[in-house]
């Protein structure tokens, strides 16, 4: 099992590479999940009702109005553009929220990766994976292409009414987990995590999950989320994680043959 997780700004390919690699990856017997993001299509439909984006230490802040405008675009625009390329191709893709079947059930969010107390909002933070509806579409042969929206719950219980907005890294890394992967591979519009940014030349070819916690609190913003979703995928079971720069379009493929970013490994 593959997952990948799809962002916002690698999902500006309009070749058909990314598609194209999946299906390779599927011919090679792979079963593939992907989780997709969409931060930017998010920032346009927020600009589009007058509502400035906030973030605080990578996570969006979402009042109810702002979760309503998240799941709206992740679910009913993005899900389906990304389920068109990949069906244009011939790969049999479904698009499925997180909400459905209860599949992601998190708390509320309170605390950041560097374990600073914040107020987010109606984020989540993933603590229960219900992978059943997910592996009845497997099973079906269809390829889940999955919005990171949660119900709220605890660790038995849920609350189908009320929806979260869950980091779309986050989100890949519990769903990595869950299946105990062999890889999940973050694609993002950087080449992977460095030591020492904006210093190119520090980029991490490798690297431990315990050397990565014990940096973990030297990142911001947005590689915030990334490096802990990398941390919980590797303790929970997933094999490896690759991240690599989405915005360019051979890495895909490259990365499908253990090749380019930065790897991450138990």
């Amino acid at each position: 099992m593959i997952v990948i997780k799809y962002g916002g700004h690698a999902m500006s390919d309009t070749d058909g590479h990314f598609a194209e690699a999946v299906q390779a990856a599927l011919d090679s017997g792979q079963e593939c999940l992907i989780v997709h993001g969409g931060g930017p299509q998010i920032d346009t439909a927020m600009a589009n009702e007058g509502i400035e984006p906030s973030f605080v230490g990578g996570f969006r802040f979402t009042t109810q109005d702002i979760f309503q405008i998240v799941e709206r675009t992740l679910t009913g625009v993005v899900a389906p553009n990304v389920v068109a390329k990949l069906r244009s191709r011939g790969i049999n893709a479904v698009g499925i929220s997180g909400r459905d079947g209860g599949v992601l059930i998190a708390r509320k969010l309170t605390t950041l990766v560097n374990e600073v107390e914040a107020d987010l909002g109606l984020v989540g933070e993933v603590i229960r994976v219900d992978a059943t509806y997910l592996q009845v579409a497997l099973d079906a042969g269809f390829l889940p292409v999955l919005s990171p929206i949660a119900v709220l719950g605890d660790e038995v219980s849920e609350d189908s009414s009320v929806g979260l907005n869950v980091n779309a890294d986050l989100a890949a890394g519990a769903i990595a987990g869950a299946f105990q992967a062999d890889s999940l591979i973050i694609l993002t519009d950087v080449p992977g995590i460095y030591s020492n940014w904006p210093d190119k030349s520090s980029l991490i070819s490798t690297i431990s999950v315990t050397e990565l916690r014990e940096m973990q609190n030297s990142f911001h913003d947005g590689m915030l989320p990334k490096v802990f979703a990398c941390i919980n995928a590797i303790e929970s079971g997933t094999k490896s994680v690759r991240i690599i720069d989405g915005t360019n379009s051979e890495s895909f493929g490259l990365a499908l043959r253990g090749i380019g970013g930065t790897v991450v490994t138990p």
